[in-house]
Parts: C-alpha cells; sequence; structure tokens
C-alpha cells in the first residue's frame, strides 16, 4: 500500500513540477511581443541642440564613423553627480586631444526621461565645449538605462564607443585599460569586438563590507548568469564597456531588454555571434545615489535572465534586426 501512495505522490510532484514550467516557459515566450527590439524614435528625440539653441539630427550609426571616440552617458535624475563625472572626462579626453592632435571625440548625455535638471546640467557642457564634442539626448519617457545607451549608441559617430555610468564610479582615465584590451583581441572577425571594464578582482573585499543577505543575492545573480546566459565573463555588470563601431550596431540593433540585465543580454547576443570579448580589471569605488533598490532590482535581473534565454530558445526573440533604426 505505501508503495503505489509513493509512487503517485511522486508522479504528483513531477507532473506539476512538468505543468509550472511549462507556464513559465509560455509566460516568457508569449510576454515576449511586450518588450521587441524597437529602435523607433519620438520626433523630438531625433535632434540635438547646438551651443547656438540651434537643433540638428542626430547622426546613425549605420553611416562611417566621423570621430575616433564616442562616449555614452545614460543618465536619470543625475544632476548633482553628473557634473563630477563629466569634469573628469572632459579634462581627460580634451589633455589627449591636446596631445594627440589627431584624436577627435564626442560625448553623448542620454537624459533617461529625468525629473530633475540633468539636460540642463549637460547642455552647459554643449556651450562650453560646443556640440561637436558634447550632445544631449533627452528621451521624452524613461526607458531604463539600457534603452538609454542604445539610443546614444545608435546616435553615435565614432569608430570606436564607451559606455560610461554618469556617477563616474570608475576612473575615466581607465579607458586605457579597456582600449588596451580591445586591442589584445585578434583576430577581430569584421572587425567586432567588445573591451569589458570588471570589477571582479574587487569581489573579496566587496564581500567583507556587503550584508551576508545581498552577498547571497550577488552570488545568486551571477550563478544565474552564468547558467543561463554569459559564460567566461566574471562581471558582466560594470558600466564601462568599449565597442567597436560594428560591435555596437551588431548587438545594439537587436537588443529588448532596456533596465538592469540589459548587459547580460548584450553580451549573450555577441556570444551567440561570435563577437570576442575581453575583460579587464578596471578601478571602482561605490558612489551614493544609487538608483538600483538591492533585493527588488535583483529579483527583477532574475526573472529577466531566465525570461531572455527562453525567449531566444523558444524562437520569440530572434538574433537579427527587425528594422532599422528610424
Amino acid at each position: 500500500m505505501t508503495e503505489p501512495l509513493l509512487l503517485q505522490g511522486l508522479v504528483l510532484f513531477y507532473y506539476f513540477n512538468f505543468l509550472a514550467s511549462l507556464q513559465v516557459v509560455l509566460i516568457a515566450h508569449f510576454s515576449a511581443s511586450m518588450i521587441m527590439a524597437d529602435v523607433k524614435r519620438h520626433k523630438n528625440e531625433k535632434y540635438f541642440f547646438t551651443e547656438d539653441g540651434e537643433m540638428e539630427a542626430f547622426p546613425s550609426i549605420e553611416d562611417p564613423h566621423s570621430r575616433e571616440l564616442s562616449v555614452v552617458v545614460p543618465s536619470y535624475n543625475e544632476e548633482l553627480r553628473l557634473p563630477v563625472m563629466m569634469d573628469e572626462a572632459m579634462e581627460y579626453l580634451e589633455s589627449r586631444q591636446k596631445q594627440q592632435p589627431s584624436f577627435t571625440y564626442e560625448v553623448i548625455v542620454v537624459d533617461d526621461g529625468s525629473k530633475d535638471k540633468t539636460t540642463e546640467v549637460a547642455l552647459d557642457y554643449t556651450r562650453r565645449y560646443g556640440a561637436s564634442k558634447v550632445r544631449v539626448l533627452t528621451l521624452v519617457k524613461n526607458h531604463g538605462k539600457g534603452g538609454a545607451v542604445r539610443m546614444g549608441v545608435l546616435s553615435s559617430r565614432g569608430k570606436f564607443i564607451l559606455m560610461a555610468d554618469a556617477d563616474g564610479a570608475t576612473k575615466f582615465a581607465d579607458i586605457e585599460k579597456v582600449e588596451a584590451g580591445l586591442r589584445d583581441i585578434s583576430p577581430k572577425p569584421e572587425n567586432m569586438a567588445i573591451s569589458c571594464g570588471s570589477r571582479a578582482h574587487l569581489e573579496k573585499e566587496s564581500v567583507a563590507q556587503r550584508s551576508l543577505f545581498r552577498t547571497f543575492l550577488m552570488y545568486g545573480f551571477h550563478f544565474l548568469v552564468w547558467f543561463f546566459c554569459v559564460r567566461g565573463i566574471k562581471d558582466t555588470q560594470c558600466g564601462f564597456k568599449l565597442f567597436t563601431r560594428e560591435a555596437a550596431q551588431k548587438t545594439f540593433s537587436v537588443l529588448h531588454v532596456e533596465r538592469w540585465a540589459f548587459d547580460v543580454e548584450l553580451l549573450y547576443i555577441a556570444q551567440c555571434f561570435k563577437i570576442p570579448i575581453a575583460e579587464v580589471a578596471v578601478n571602482w569605488t561605490e558612489i551614493e545615489g544609487s538608483k538600483l533598490v538591492p533585493f527588488w532590482s535583483w529579483l527583477q535581473m532574475g526573472r529577466d535572465l531566465v525570461f531572455i534565454r527562453l525567449r531566444y530558445l523558444t524562437g520569440a526573440w530572434k538574433l537579427k534586426s527587425p528594422r532599422k533604426a528610424e
């Protein structure tokens, strides 16, 4: 009598687990249409203001490059932290240009629907340095960090494109480290390569300073990244990444996730396309004012990681651009 009951229990257990798994797969697949790779812009997002207050159209990443470097800075309610980062970045870039007159650059600050004076603060740098060097892309509504970075990248002119956080947590001079990482990649198929700044070397120190709960969340997230999406990269979330123009166009044109887990999808896409990726240690400092809410943000990212994998596996998302950027 006991054995048949045990067998029935096991059958029911696996049956309900199967139904639960199937439900997750179906939800991931059929909700994917709500998060499609859409690069269509509002008409106001197609233009930037020059230092004279005139409006000019942004170029497209599909155009040939006309600058050596583009720096894309996603910013949401960053009126206080942005000036510190911009002062450091502009000092470095201006000094480098003086030492290497052939070096040209642009900084694109992407205001992700901020409610403060982020755009006004950024436009002050346009007036100071000129729109040939600093441009402000103000999004009509908040998209999330990934959506803001994508819009900036698709509007860039650089042969190389760096994404850098507005908080300045990574020293801007460390661009030389990620540049060296990019140069060391050989071969570069179709000139595509990515160099990721990494904080993995600081992990022991950060674990010592974090609570047990936050450490558990961090390791859990790392496991999910490894299990579902990206292998071989220890730190997918550092906001300091350098792309060749070709790699940026290939990856950002099919990006779906617009919030915190976008880095993971971006690197997943790159690995699917067999784009070589370097990981380079950079200096990093915790800056107050983070928009990341520990528990809920990690929970959202964990869900996104599972859905990223399932949506590509079921064919709901495909590795090809649905349309050209408009």
